[in-house]
C-alpha cells in the first residue's frame, strides 16, 4: 500500500461513524481505532412529548400516533416542553432497521417494555449492520421512523414512557 491510499483510508475513517477499522491486503495489516470522546455514549437521552393525531369518531378522542414521518422528527424535538418522555436516539449516521431481516418481526413494537442494554433496532453504517440497545427502560409509546430510512446523528428514533416499578 503507497503512503497516498493509507492516506485516504484514514481520511475516509476519520469522517466515518465507525470507531474501529482492520484492513489486510497482500501481507500488509493496518488497524485504526479511535478512542470515544468522554461523556459521550452510545444511545442519547432526549426528553420529548409525543405528536398527537384526532382520532375520527365520536367525541373526537386522542391518540399518540405510532410512526412519525422523517420530516416530523425536528417537530418531535421542538415539542420537549410538556410531557417530557425519554427518547433514544440514533447513535450514529446511516440507514434504519427495526428487524434483522424482512421475514422478521420488529425488535420492538408500541406497546412493548423496553429493558436497559436490550436491541431496539440495526443501523447500516457503511455496509455494518450496527445493532442500537437501550440505554434506560421504558414501555414504548412511538416509532419516530420508517423502516429503511436514513438517520442522523441524535435523531430521535424511539419514544418511550417511563414505568414505575
Amino acid at each position: 500500500m503507497d503512503l497516498s491510499n493509507l492516506r485516504e483510508l484514514i481520511r475516509i475513517f476519520e469522517q466515518a461513524a465507525i470507531t474501529e477499522l482492520d484492513y489486510e491486503a497482500k501481507g500488509v495489516r493496518i488497524r485504526l481505532k479511535k478512542e470515544r470522546q468522554p461523556g459521550v455514549s452510545d444511545i442519547s437521552l432526549q426528553r420529548v412529548s409525543p405528536p398527537v393525531q384526532e382520532q375520527g369518531g365520536a367525541g373526537g378522542a386522542l391518540e399518540a400516533n405510532p410512526t412519525v414521518a422523517h420530516g416530523e422528527a425536528s417537530a418531535v424535538r421542538e415539542r420537549a416542553v410538556s410531557e417530557q418522555r425519554p427518547v433514544i436516539s440514533a447513535p450514529m449516521v446511516g440507514v434504519f432497521y427495526r428487524s434483522p431481516s424482512p421475514e422478521v418481526p420488529p425488535f420492538v413494537q408500541p406497546g412493548d417494555l423496553v429493558e436497559e442494554g436490550q436491541t431496539v433496532c440495526i443501523i447500516e453504517a457503511m455496509k455494518l449492520m450496527n445493532e442500537v440497545r437501550s440505554s434506560l427502560s421504558g414501555k414504548l409509546v412511538e416509532v419516530l421512523v420508517e423502516n429503511g430510512e436514513p438517520v442522523e446523528f441524535g435523531q430521535p428514533l424511539f419514544v418511550l414512557e417511563p414505568v414505575e416499578s
